[in-house]
């Protein structure tokens, strides 16, 4: 996408990093679908899409890279059971931005599930497996890294090892400790929740804000606080992580930044929590959202 979108003096490029599809029920958990699908469409069979748009950040301090998407490892099994509709791009994204996989100084994992981690990774042209952005200091929560190391019967099914190969501590891997300014203006803040080492992203320059929640928020059919994925490992965890960062961005007039909706990439919300100022696909800037 060749339209950015800026945040002071960073510039956002949301990347294509696949399209799948998912059971609703276990998207919303106990929200009834009554409910749910007023916000989010679902197919006839109760599955709904999701988008894997990684996000490129362009600042003063590197390039950046939210996410990875669902790379280009997934078996023809794979891509049946998860129903992928489109393939992750993103090398041939970044080219057409002028950006080589080897211009990427950091990427940061707000978790290590596959859909967000399998892009660390990729098939090269000799078939090898091969990280994608090579120079590049990938960045997640020390808590993470441990259940990634050691999943338990829960996460272990989405925590590949194949993500995860070349990435070594101290040397292209960096463990966060709660909150930490990684960059000037770009801050970890680990939030727990939907996994136990999950971390959200906040991005602040020349008094503008923007905030990446991860699988806190997904889409913006999440903005209630106490809507939380069926995934999510410690759903009280992820309500109070919700409470507190979401209210911190409205005090801030913050963006919501999306990496699973398939056309919202990044929205304000007013006090009821509906879409006041939306960053869609078609336009990629903002504008006044449809009421």
């Amino acid at each position: 996408m060749k339209n950015g979108f800026t945040v002071g003096d960073f510039s956002l490029h949301w990347l294509e990093g696949g399209v799948f599809e998912i059971d609703g029920g276990s998207m919303f958990g106990v929200v009834p679908k009554v409910l749910w699908e007023k916000k989010c469409a679902a197919s006839a069979d109760n599955y709904v899409a999701l988008a894997d748009f990684a996000m490129l950040v362009r600042s003063p301090h590197g390039l950046i890279l939210i996410e990875t998407g669902l790379g280009n490892k997934l078996s023809d099994k794979q891509k049946k059971i998860f129903r992928l509709r489109r393939a992750w791009d993103i090398p041939a994204e970044l080219a057409r931005l002028g950006v080589a996989r080897e211009d990427i100084d950091h990427v940061i994992l707000t978790h290590c599930d596959f859909d967000h981690a399998a892009g660390i990774t990729m098939t090269g042209e000799d078939g090898a497996i091969e990280l994608t952005f090579p120079r590049a200091m990938h960045h997640v929560q020390r808590a993470e890294w441990e259940d990634v190391r050691a999943p338990n019967r829960r996460s272990a099914s989405s925590y590949w090892p194949v993500n995860f190969q070349g990435l070594v501590a101290g040397k292209n891997l960096r463990l966060a400790e709660g909150e930490e300014e990684l960059l000037p203006g770009l801050t970890l803040v680990h939030t727990g929740g939907h996994t136990r080492g999950h971390q959200a992203v906040w991005l602040r320059s020349q008094g503008e804000a923007a905030l990446h929640l991860g699988d806190l928020l997904p889409t913006p059919a999440y903005a209630n606080p106490l809507w939380v994925t069926a995934y999510d490992n410690f759903p009280l965890d992820s309500i109070a992580a919700k409470e507190t960062l979401m209210a911190q961005a409205r005090a801030e007039h913050a963006w919501l930044l999306f990496y699973h909706d398939p056309r919202i990439l990044a929205c304000r919300l007013d006090e009821a929590g509906e879409i006041s100022e939306a960053v869609t696909t078609d336009a990629l800037r903002p504008r006044a959202a449809a009421r």
